[in-house]
């Protein structure tokens, strides 16, 4: 159990407090105009109508020093600076100094600091103080605490930048472990067993992280190594408690500490250590690795948001195909994506080739700098299986069309366990469905089906599976040249069958109007272009109209799912959030 902020901690050892709770920031002075942030929503990152950033911009008092009369190029004993202060974000050096002024500890820390060591240009700075999380929100206006397991402060800038700020932290499962041992000892010494057996019995699964500590404490407390310094901007030089610059030097990723320890501790840490080993080039070192090949296993027992976020960020980072190869190789994608196991299984080496044929290609495209939704994302990764998958069609216009059963099975499980906004699911299932229709394997009316809000993110994921496979590339040209491509003879359902009998029947009501010659010529002309119409895609019922909306084609497999996906964008506000 965690220690008692009452408790006298022993001799020697370092005051650890725990985290604040609502109490602590009710300590917070009310006066003064109301804090923007309990009236504004934090911004969320979807690309429609974000919260305007100007209510969270910072300003900061006119007294208070520039960045640039703060910093030094030198260190007090003259030496240069260990980093180049040109290199650091403005941004995160006024909340530095902002700490320092109220007189906190204030470090950059993890990943900017090991980025700027490899000679990389960090993606955010990250911020460890001595201030508990109540008291940055009493110092910054401009910032919102969130978290639960690990409680952050998040400070808003101007164009939707945030720069994170995180309070020094002790290792829970170290406290737990002393205090279990001395409980096991009293125990074991009642009933005469040995204490040994118990603590080996804990769980060491990290389900609270908000032990408060010291520096080194906290830099003792993270995963690995490399991520385990800090940088003191005023002194100009990196604080390594962990020998983080060494592993840096030999490009090695290995835990602080115990790896088997670790790794039982946040079997999340795999996928970390996975993204690292494949976005950095660095090699795991070997305890590492045996470690993580045996926490495999507990990673069900992690939070599935949390699993599912760190799936997400291999394939947003463009290193997906390393990424996915190194997990297969760990066994882990029989938890993480179980389709793409099954489909190992049952395609052999022939199957891998072709799934990460994709993964590749889709690699390219995110590291060109295309923005891509995770929608394109996740439905990219799943167009191999989906083609492998049995394609059943019902000719009940109730049914929604569907994909591969363990693709369904997959998404439903992201939304219902992992808080995938069932706005995603759906985008990528009417995607992997939309890929029939682009390739011509099933008709369908063109007009109605270019219109659709999702036809470009669809022609975007085809272009993927062009790229990858080699196929259809004629069809593909032609979509972009606007035109309709041909159809493939064996590639239509049983609705095919009935396309010529629909284009007949309309040819036979088109001739019974002989009304003149005039009204002869207009209802041919109308005929034939019905019959383009029809060729060129599936034909409504006989009773439809053919000015129906992008959702009112109840046979159609790609707008059937639209009224529900635009349904489910309101019903999953509250899953982005």
């Amino acid at each position: 159990m965690t220690r008692d902020s009452t408790e006298t901690p022993p001799a020697g050892e370092p005051t650890l407090q725990p985290a604040p709770d609502d109490a602590r920031e009710a300590e917070i002075p009310e006066a003064g105009s109301l804090d923007p942030l309990e009236a504004l929503p934090v911004p969320e990152p979807a690309e429609e109508n974000p919260t305007p950033m100007s209510a969270f911009m910072e300003t900061l008092p006119e007294e208070t020093l520039s960045e640039t009369e703060y910093l030094s190029d030198t260190t007090p004993s003259g030496e240069p600076a260990e980093i180049d202060p040109d290199k650091l974000d403005p941004d995160a050096l006024k909340v530095i100094h902002r700490l320092h002024a109220h007189g906190h500890e204030a470090y950059l820390v993890g990943g900017c600091v090991r980025d700027l060591m490899l000679g990389r240009t960090p993606k955010d700075f990250d911020i460890a103080t001595s201030a508990h999380p109540g008291e940055v929100r009493a110092i910054f206006r401009n910032c919102r605490l969130i978290g639960r397991r690990f409680r952050l402060a998040h400070i808003y800038f101007k164009g939707g930048k945030i720069i994170e700020v995180s309070t020094f932290r002790a290792n829970p499962t170290e406290l737990d472990a002393s205090n279990g041992a001395e409980a096991a000892a009293d125990t074991g010494a009642e009933n005469g067993e040995e204490g040994s057996e118990a603590e080996e019995s804990q769980d060491l699964l990290i389900t609270h992280d908000n032990v408060f500590g010291t520096a080194e404490q906290d830099a003792r407390r993270r995963d690995f190594t490399m991520n385990g310094l800090f940088y003191d901007v005023a002194e100009g030089r990196v604080i390594d408690y962990v020998r983080g610059r060494r592993d840096i030097d030999e490009r090695y990723i290995r835990t602080i500490g115990d790896p088997e320890i670790r790794m039982r501790e946040d079997p999340v840490r795999i996928l970390r250590a996975v993204r690292f080993a494949s976005k950095l080039g660095l090699d795991i070192e070997s305890r590492t690795y045996a470690a993580m090949e045996g926490a495999v296993e507990d990673l069900p027992r992690c939070a599935p948001a949390r699993l599912l976020e760190e799936t997400f960020r291999l394939i947003r980072g463009g290193v997906a195909a390393p990424s996915l190869r190194l997990l297969a190789a760990l066994d882990a994608l029989k938890i993480l994506l179980p389709p793409v196991a099954a489909y190992f299984k049952e395609n052999g080496r022939r199957g891998r080739e072709t799934f990460y044929a994709y993964v590749e290609a889709l690699d390219r495209r995110v590291s060109s700098g295309e923005p891509l939704d995770d929608a394109i994302l996740l439905a990219a990764l799943l167009v191999p299986i989906a083609q492998a998958g049995p394609v059943v069609e019902s000719q009940d216009p109730a049914v929604r069309p569907s994909v591969a059963q363990g693709i369904e099975d997959l998404l439903a499980e992201f939304v219902q366990t992992a808080r995938l906004p069932r706005r995603i699911a759906e985008r990528c299932r009417l995607l992997l469905i939309a890929q029939r229709t682009l390739s011509g394997e099933r008709r369908r009316r063109t007009g109605a089906f270019r219109r659709h809000p999702l036809f470009n993110d669809a022609l975007v994921v085809f272009e993927i599976s062009v790229e990858a496979t080699g196929q259809h590339r004629e069809a593909l040209e032609a979509w972009k040249r606007g035109e309709v491509p041909s159809l493939k003879p064996e590639g239509g359902t049983s609705e095919g069958g009935e396309a010529p009998r629909k284009r007949r029947r309309r040819r036979r009501r088109s001739g019974r109007n002989k009304t003149g010659a005039g009204e002869g010529a207009s209802a041919a002309s109308a005929s034939a272009a019905g019959g383009a119409e029809a060729a060129g895609g599936e034909a409504a019922d006989s009773g439809e109209s053919d000015d129906a909306g992008d959702a009112g084609e109840t046979g159609d497999d790609f707008e059937s799912g639209s009224e529900s996906s635009a349904d489910s964008d309101s019903d999953s506000e509250s899953d982005e959030g």
